[in-house]
Order: structure tokens, then sequence, then C-alpha cells
């Protein structure tokens, strides 16, 4: 919701943004670069105004 990289990934994969977006909470309980991943993203993924 914060910048449309789950949205823009859910619709890539054809998936719901709401199950992208519980994956991407889940995996932030777990050790790793995830933020910096979606920072990543975040500057790639090409704005559709999700």
């Amino acid at each position: 919701m914060i910048a449309g990289v789950c949205a823009g990934l859910a619709q890539r994969w054809g998936m719901k943004a709401r199950t992208v977006r519980l994956l991407f909470l889940l995996s932030c309980l777990l050790p790793g670069p995830q933020f910096v991943v979606y920072l990543v993203l975040w500057v790639m993924l090409p704005d559709r105004g999700y």
C-alpha cells in the first residue's frame, strides 16, 4: 500500500494483492534483507498507479 510493490507483484503473478502483502509481512519475521528488496523493487517497478 505504500509504494504499490506488492500490488504490482500480485498482478504479475496473478495473485491477490492482499495475499502478497500478507506473505511479505510474514517474511519480515525471518532474518534477511526484505526491506532492502522492497526498496529496490520500489525503484525498479514501473509506476502504473496502483
